[in-house]
């Protein structure tokens, strides 16, 4: 049996087991070298983070509680010097997604030809807004290079571009330009912390005026257009479900349409390997806890207290939620 039928048998199983979750976004490191105007990560970074042999431990003891779907994410994971042996370890055991802000790729694509996907960040085609929403001279040449050398290598490679008031009226004009050329595009929405909790598990930082949604018909029409793009183009890589859940938070009645599931079919790993549902929230335990903690009364009790939760629209917790 190859290592590949070996790897999807077991995907297979893990997805078709209840009670389990299937997706795990672990923040490898703290560490970034972008400075964007929408996130402070870059302004609370941190020196400390695991072991190459740690993650490699607590990847396994996921596989064991039944992750199917695995992020990458950081900070930029790419700037973790053993990256490539973490995701030569995650690859084997599940569908691999890698994160990267677009200065780092093409730097480190030997360490990415086993990986399902590499996400790399381009928040418009206009080179002068995406550096100055980077706030690095270069970020877009950078980022445009990187999509054109991964896709050349034939690694998967998808463009995420972070909706915000800021490109709100190019994103199809984005989508089309990237899925034109058989490039991916998965979105993910501007969001900010939005937590009362002080020991939320990874701050973001507060919320910026320009990137804010306000023009919310105009977001409402970006989710009808994309539905009627999906018709046509299968590089758009949203669900139906997902676009109508976000366009119902933009409507005149915004209502939410989910419920948040939230430590039961998605968890959050910090840089220091402590978990918790999501990161808007303070986390309990470490990832080296998990197969002991799971089933117990700690967790079933916070899965409830996120299942009512309304703090944040980040849209991989939607996905996951809904799906």
């Amino acid at each position: 049996m190859t290592s590949g039928f070996k790897k999807a048998a077991s995907i297979a199983a893990r997805s078709l087991s209840p009670g389990k979750p299937h997706h795990a976004q672990w923040l490898v490191t703290r560490k970034c070298n972008y400075r964007c105007l929408g996130c402070n990560v870059w302004k609370e970074q941190d020196e400390n983070e695991l072991s190459t042999e740690e993650i490699k431990k607590g990847l396994d003891i996921l596989k064991k509680i039944g992750i199917v779907e695995l992020v990458l994410s950081g900070g930029d994971p790419l700037l973790r010097d053993d990256i490539g042996e973490i995701v030569e370890h995650a690859s084997k055991l599940f569908v691999t997604t890698v994160y990267d802000n677009g200065s780092m790729a093409a730097k480190k694509i030997d360490s990415l030809r086993n990986v399902d996907f590499v996400a790399i960040s381009i928040d418009s085609l206009d080179e002068a807004k995406n550096d100055y929403i980077k706030s690095v001279p270069g970020a877009w040449k950078n980022a445009m290079q990187a999509v054109e050398t991964l896709h050349s290598e034939g690694i998967k490679v998808s463009v995420t571009p972070t909706i915000s008031q800021k490109n709100l009226y190019e994103i199809v004009d984005l989508t089309n330009h990237f899925t034109g050329k058989g490039i991916p595009v998965w979105y993910c929405l501007y969001s900010y912390d939005t937590s009362v909790d002080s020991k939320q598990l990874f701050r973001i930082g507060k919320a910026n005026d320009e990137f804010v949604i306000t023009d919310k018909q105009a977001m409402v029409n970006l989710c009808n257009s994309l539905i009627e793009m999906k018709k046509k183009n299968n590089k758009i890589l949203m669900t139906d479900k997902l676009i109508k859940a976000l366009r119902s938070l933009y409507e005149e009645e915004s209502k939410r349409t989910w419920k948040c599931q939230a430590l039961n079919q998605f968890l959050v790993v910090d840089h220091l390997g402590r978990v918790a549902g999501c990161h808007s929230h303070n986390f309990a335990g470490s990832v080296f806890d998990l197969t002991k903690k799971w089933k117990g009364p700690e967790y079933k009790q916070l899965r409830e207290t996120y299942h009512d939760c309304i703090q944040c629209n980040y849209l991989c917790y939607v996905f996951y939620s809904l799906h």
